[in-house]
């Protein structure tokens, strides 16, 4: 990892900036299958399946008694851990609904605000070389919870066709109505178009390579919404002479080994610290399976020492990170100074991976700095919000002559008039 010494302010911006991924390359490409999947359907969506993941289907959909299997082949241990986070999950997002409150804004006029749940989703979950099946309970518990009509979720099979197993489990426990063999633009087109065993859905969840961020950013030009724009994924440690070497190192590398695009960043006050960090990623990074992916994720990443955690807190908002780790005794006290944040973890035992898995907070999150105007997914990306309003007779009298004032100075005589004859009706009861 680069390490930085006191960098002044001038300097922030330019240290706030992430590998840069340009997918405008890939937009011809793109282009290419999202078409031939609208035009052809499952035809094309197979034929994809078997040019990108090497597999021949008969099927594009997930039969019960492959998810039957799926279950009894689970790991009991991985159940009981499923289930666990399952329900903490369904806890913290059940508690952000909603209450519907009639507002009277004036005598006779009556406001109020309704969730509705959006009626098809879609959820991508990557298979690769790791199967994202913690993502499936992020995103699905909360779609159910909504209420969605129709889950419908892609993933990429093996070559022999089949799904991973933890999926399918943790797609069962959460909900999901239709499982799709089908990875790539192709999923993502198939989900935004709708095909013979696809159906069209309203919006678009969930992480992907380039390719698969590419077709979720053209499908949302005119087809169909999705969660948020999506970058590689990213950490922020924010340390002082209070923290622990290993956990923050352990921190860092658990989501250098996301993907060699990644970035992680430390954040301290403690001088001292940064030779014992380095020495236990060292350590540490011999013990990982993905020690390369890791590594490559390092020469991404940076160390910057700051003089005081004032100026360490303000560049953290600079930076907007998706994870934002206090790593310090006084976490809570420091917390209130967080502005720009995807999900915050407080003090030396709150580990990312927590929140990644079992806390029950959601992972999926805003990440390149998207931070600063995205929240992460929660409820209400799943619910759609509308409006109502009443008016009676006082209602009218008392905003009639506004609305009339108004509508004629922007030249609109049309809704002027709107009013004018409720106005006028009124004058002859």
């Amino acid at each position: 990892m680069e390490i930085i010494k006191n960098p002044s302010r001038d300097e922030w911006q330019k240290l706030s900036e992430r590998p840069h991924i340009d997918v405008t390359s890939l937009t011809d490409v793109v282009k290419k299958v999202l078409d031939d999947v609208r035009s052809r359907g499952d035809v094309a969506v197979k034929h994809y399946e078997h040019e990108f993941d090497h597999v021949d289907l008969e099927s594009l959909v997930v039969t019960k008694s492959e998810i039957e299997e799926a279950i009894s082949s689970c790991d009991p241990d991985l159940l009981k851990s499923i289930e666990l986070a399952h329900s903490n999950i369904t806890k913290f997002h059940r508690s952000q609904a909603r209450e519907i409150h009639d507002v009277e804004t004036i005598s006779g006029v009556t406001c109020w605000q309704k969730s509705v749940a959006i009626e098809r989703v879609g959820l991508y979950i990557p298979g690769g070389t790791a199967p994202l099946f913690s993502t499936v309970l992020m995103l699905a518990t909360p779609a159910s919870i909504a209420g969605c009509d129709e889950i419908v979720l892609c993933t990429p099979p093996d070559r022999k066709g089949k799904v991973n197993p933890a999926i399918l489990l943790s797609a069962h426990i959460s909900g999901v109505g239709t499982i799709i063999k089908a990875g790539g633009v192709q999923a993502i087109g198939a989900m935004a178009y709708g095909t013979e065993s696809v159906p069209k859905v309203d919006k678009i969840f969930g992480p992907g390579n380039q390719y698969v961020v590419a077709a979720k950013q053209q499908v949302s030009l005119h087809d169909v919404s999705i969660d948020m724009p999506a970058g590689p994924s990213e950490v922020m440690v924010v340390a002082d002479s209070s923290s622990n070497a290993s956990f923050v190192a352990a921190d860092l590398l658990s989501q250098a080994e996301h993907g060699v695009d990644s970035q992680v960043m430390l954040l301290t006050t403690d001088e001292e610290l940064i030779p014992k960090v380095e020495e236990q990623l060292s350590l540490q990074l011999k013990e990982l399976p993905r020690r390369d992916i890791a590594t490559a994720s390092l020469e991404n990443s940076k160390m910057i020492l700051f003089t005081d955690m004032d100026d360490a807190m303000m560049f953290a908002n600079c930076y907007a990170p998706e994870h934002l780790i206090l790593s310090v005794d006084n976490a809570e006290e420091l917390s209130d100074q967080v502005v720009n944040a995807g999900s915050v973890f407080l003090g030396h035992y709150s580990c990312e991976s927590a929140g990644d898995y079992a806390s029950g907070t959601n992972h999926t999150l805003p990440t390149n700095g998207y931070a600063r105007s995205y929240s992460g997914v929660g409820l209400d990306s799943f619910m759609k919000r509308i409006t109502f309003q009443r008016l009676d007779a006082d209602g009218v009298r008392s905003i009639g002559k506004a609305v009339e004032t108004m509508a004629h100075a922007e030249g609109l005589d049309g809704h002027k008039n709107a009013m004018t004859l409720r106005l006028s009706s009124l004058e002859n009861q």
